[in-house]
């Protein structure tokens, strides 16, 4: 679980020591703990992520607001791919595509995702959202990058 050290409202700044810390590498972050996202666990290359349906994640139909979903979802891959990276190693989403499969009116959401790679610098990663009756509400398809200079090949 994330600590802000700053009023969570101010602008962030690139200069600087970071105004929040983390309990480890494998963490939620400020934006996820905002939207109440839980890792459940991760390790391996695998990934499981909750995300209760609350008022604020609603759309205006009062449906589950599809970012919230993609946040999930992408969420639980990026924590797959830290589950086989040093602590620390600089990475970022490049590619995403998801298909909505179902609408979410309520309840938990989980999203289960696996990861490949790396290739050069680059894994790939697939999660699957359902929910608590196990019903598919979406697949997620992403491409993450390494930074350079950590010891992976172009």
């Amino acid at each position: 679980m994330s600590r802000l050290l700053v009023d969570g409202d101010l602008p962030m700044r690139a200069d600087g020591e970071r105004p929040f810390v983390m309990e480890g590498w494998i963490d939620t972050a400020p934006f996820e703990e905002l939207i109440g996202l839980r890792i459940e666990i991760a390790q391996g290359g695998r990934a499981l992520l909750s995300l209760p349906f609350t008022v604020k994640l609603s759309q205006g139909g009062g449906l589950m607001h599809g970012g919230a979903l993609t946040s999930l979802a992408d969420t639980a891959v990026a924590m797959a791919i830290k589950s086989l990276l040093p602590e620390g190693t600089q990475f970022a989403t490049t590619e995403l595509s998801m298909k909505f499969l179902a609408p979410v009116r309520e309840g938990l959401v989980t999203a289960r995702a696996e990861v490949r790679g790396p290739r050069g610098r680059s894994f790939s990663g697939e999660a699957v959202l359902s929910d608590e009756e196990g019903r598919e509400l979406a697949r997620f398809h992403s491409v993450f990058r390494v930074a350079r200079g950590q010891g992976f090949d172009e």
